[in-house]
């Protein structure tokens, strides 16, 4: 068996009590495809399925896969179509709806040929480790396939085939920003395209190898918002870079590199917790991502809770 190396994964914790940064640090990959092909590499020591996908047909054929071996079961193609069309795709549903479908209606009800039912599950929440992780790289959507300018995605996370954790990386030196206004270009033009499954993205990445920050599809969504109001609004807002977040140890210590993010952040415990339990969907229709502090007082209230009430 392949031994996955995930340094920040306890049976308890989210976030990673302490963490000492590696020896081996970003700035050994100069350019943005050498930490790129690391940043995989990485993921794939720690249990993440790598696959050679790059095209919308491709994707949709494993995310049918994906949620067949979640669910124990096998659609035929006529259910697939409809599930597809009216659960999953559908063309009057956009981020809101399909964060909603992630963050509280995880559950989808398929009509079966015969016309029963058969509850259908996009994100086991119960059981994290029963969802299965999968990394593509450089996924290329086509002006000719419905998007307004070619463009071509860095890293994508795949849960049970959706896609819902998205990396944008710059090369060593260049501003993150770069890779935040980057994502924006990509709401515009391409990520609405085709089927829209990029619009389930719950969380985004962006790095130039030295610093890291993420931040919530909320973000990203109301910055494009934003750039559509009058110009005379000033000040930060929510739909500001300024919003979003590095990552950090329980002892609220910043980790900014890209090797020591990805060890922990991207550890397979840590994330699942993350997109299951500390992304909070507010009445206003936001997503947020709790931050380290907050994910580690929460953990140490529910801790205390959960004592066995025997103990004395």
């Amino acid at each position: 068996m392949p031994y996955f190396n995930i340094v920040a994964e306890t049976t308890e914790n989210t976030v990673v009590t302490t963490y000492e940064p590696a020896q081996k640090r970003s700035d050994a990959y100069q350019s943005e495809a050498e930490l790129e092909a690391e940043f995989i590499r990485q993921l794939c020591e720690q249990g993440y399925t790598y696959l050679p996908i790059h095209k919308e047909a491709d994707l949709l054929a494993n995310l049918r896969v994906q949620l067949e071996t979640l669910n124990g079961f096998t659609f035929t193609d006529a259910e697939w179509s409809r599930f597809l069309v009216e659960s999953v795709a559908n063309p009057n549903e956009h981020i809101v709806e399909k964060t909603r479908k992630i963050q509280e209606d995880n559950v989808q009800v398929l009509t079966r040929d015969d016309g029963t039912t058969k509850n259908v599950t996009l994100i086991d929440k119960r059981n994290i480790h029963n969802n299965r992780l999968q990394v593509i790289n450089q996924y290329t959507v086509k002006q000719g396939d419905g998007a307004r300018h070619d463009n071509r995605y860095d890293v994508t996370i795949l849960v049970n085939g959706l896609p819902l954790v998205h990396i944008e990386l710059k090369r060593r030196g260049v501003p993150i920003r770069e890779a935040f206004n980057q994502i924006d270009r990509y709401q515009r033009d391409s990520f609405w395209s085709g089927c829209g499954l990029f619009e389930y993205v719950q969380i985004f990445v962006i790095s130039n190898g030295t610093n890291t920050k993420y931040y919530s599809n909320s973000t990203r969504n109301n910055a494009i918002k934003g750039a559509k109001s009058t110009s005379t609004r000033k000040g930060k807002t929510s739909n500001s870079f300024e919003f979003t977040s590095f990552w950090a140890d329980a002892q609220n210590r910043p980790i900014p590199d890209l090797v020591d993010f990805t060890r922990t952040f991207f550890a397979r415990h840590t994330l699942l917790n993350i997109l299951t339990k500390y992304c909070v969907f507010t009445s206003e229709k936001l997503l947020l991502v709790m931050r380290p502090y907050q994910i580690t007082a929460s953990e140490r209230i529910l801790n205390l809770i959960e004592i066995p009430h025997n103990y004395k």
